[in-house]
Formats: C-alpha cells, structure tokens, sequence
C-alpha cells in the first residue's frame, strides 16, 4: 500500500508531471490567477513559494534558477520585476486556493489558484474590460443611429417629393 508516500505523483511519469507544473507555475505568474484542479494546486503550492522566494532573492544565480525552470523569459522578467517585490517582508504564504467547484464531464474539484495582492490587478483589468465594452456598444449605437437617421432621411425627401 501506498501510505505516508511524499509528494504528487498526478497520474503522470515524471518529466510530463514537471513539465505539467513548469507550465502551471508560468501561467500563474503571468495571469496571476488561474483555474485548474485542487490537487494539481496542492501539487504546486510548493513550487510557486520557492520561486517566490528566489524571486525575494533577486541575484543573478536566483534568476538563473528561476529560468531554468519557468518557461519564458518574460515570467523570469515579471517574477522578479513585480511578483516578488510585492511579497518583500513576507515569509511564505504568497498564494491563494479558493474552491470553484466541480467540473461537469468528470466530477474532478476546479480551483482558482491566485498570488495575494492580486485583487487590485483583477479588478484593473475588469475595469478595463468594460470600458472596452462600453465603448465598444457606443460605437455600435451611434453606427445603427446613423443608418437608421440615414434611412429616415431618405423616406422624408420621398414624402417631400411625393407632394410636391
């Protein structure tokens, strides 16, 4: 039996589970929040929190770690630019697992897995998304405005022809 065995093995052979976690690791620092399963989070709330804390490094064997590991160069960049700074005095912790619930195909529990302090950049980018949106539905508003105004114009020239 397979008791008090440490770590997630996540059905999967070795360098598919790293590569698996690899990809996770980078989509969280990138998106700052993501959605997947609870286990895969447990999976790799350790991983997040020594990144983060090479990361409070910030030398230049921590960023070399820290891009062996992540998958871009650009997560490397966002890590050690924003990620960490925002975690300075804090000692571990940096994440949050909040419960979704469970996925209609196979029943597996969903997670959102986000950094703390995300909040604030969550709620920018939704901002931003419906003032896109206004903008966009105003645009739309004033081009139906227009084509209807054009139409009605066009009727009343007729009317004014027709009586004269």
């Amino acid at each position: 039996m397979r008791h008090l065995k440490a770590g997630w093995k996540l059905g999967r052979n070795t360098s598919h589970r790293r590569a698996l976690l690899r990809n996770l690791l980078t989509s969280l620092i990138l998106q700052e929040r993501i959605e997947t399963t609870a286990t895969k989070a447990k999976a790799m709330r350790p991983h997040v929190e020594k990144m983060i804390t090479l990361g409070k490094r910030g030398d230049l064997a921590a960023r070399r770690l820290a891009a062996s590991y992540l998958m871009t160069s650009e997560a490397v960049e966002r890590l050690f630019d924003t990620v960490s700074p925002r975690f300075g005095d804090r000692e571990g912790g940096y994440l949050r697992i909040i419960r979704k619930g469970f996925r209609r195909g196979d029943g597996g529990e969903t997670v959102y897995i986000e950094l703390l302090g995300s909040e604030k950049i969550q709620q920018e980018k939704r901002e931003k998304r419906a003032e896109a949106r206004a903008k966009k539905s105003e645009e739309a508003k004033k081009a139906m405005e227009e084509q209807s105004g054009g139409a009605e114009g066009e009727a009343a020239s007729e009317e004014k022809k027709d009586k004269e």
